[in-house]
């Protein structure tokens, strides 16, 4: 294992990516159009109007925290999974044990599971990485969570909101994800 490379990897993609997730700046532009007002005696004149139209943009990273857990499930059960790297969030053993074991039991689909205060429902399954949303959010967007198999380790990303800060995240998680795998740790 090349811990090095893991944890430069882990700085490099961490800082890029990890911060406030799916924040909403608003930039409020004015637009400048022209209306041509008639009267009835059909006496026309153009009159300048402007408009206060809001626009909003998408700022800060794609994801609000990661962890990368040392998980690999050939390894005698006897070893226990660690945390490789967190940004964001901070987990206890305990919390790592429960989630480790969601995992093993393989029952995505029919029980939930717990990432700091957020209880997560699997919403989809795919061959290394499933998606989750969660169930006790009290932001309006909502919150989500990607787990995905890289090498060695399973990578927990969480993000808020929803389908277009859901495609960010995924985007960003794919970027370690490949570079882990890259490196056939």
């Amino acid at each position: 294992m090349d811990w090095a490379f893991v944890q430069k990897s882990w700085e490099k993609w961490a800082s890029s990516n990890i911060g406030s997730s799916g924040n909403l700046s608003h930039s409020f532009h004015y637009t400048l159009f022209y209306l041509l007002i008639c009267d009835w005696g059909l006496h026309c004149k153009l009159q300048a109007v402007t408009a206060n139209l809001a626009c909003s943009k998408i700022a800060g990273q794609p994801l609000k925290a990661a962890l990368l857990i040392n998980y690999d499930p050939l390894r005698p059960s006897r070893l226990l999974s660690t945390i490789a790297e967190q940004e964001g969030i901070k987990i206890s053993p305990i919390e790592l044990s429960q989630f480790v074991n969601f995992i093993k039991r393989n029952k995505l689909q029919k029980e939930t599971f717990m990432i700091g205060n957020n209880q997560y429902m699997v919403t989809s399954i795919h061959e290394n990485w499933f998606c989750a949303r969660s169930l006790n959010t009290s932001k309006s967007a909502g919150e989500g969570a990607i787990v995905m198999q890289a090498s060695v380790f399973l990578l927990v990303a969480l993000y808020d909101g929803s389908i277009g800060l859901a495609s960010r995240a995924m985007a960003s998680v794919d970027q370690l994800v490949w570079q882990l795998n890259r490196k056939n740790l």
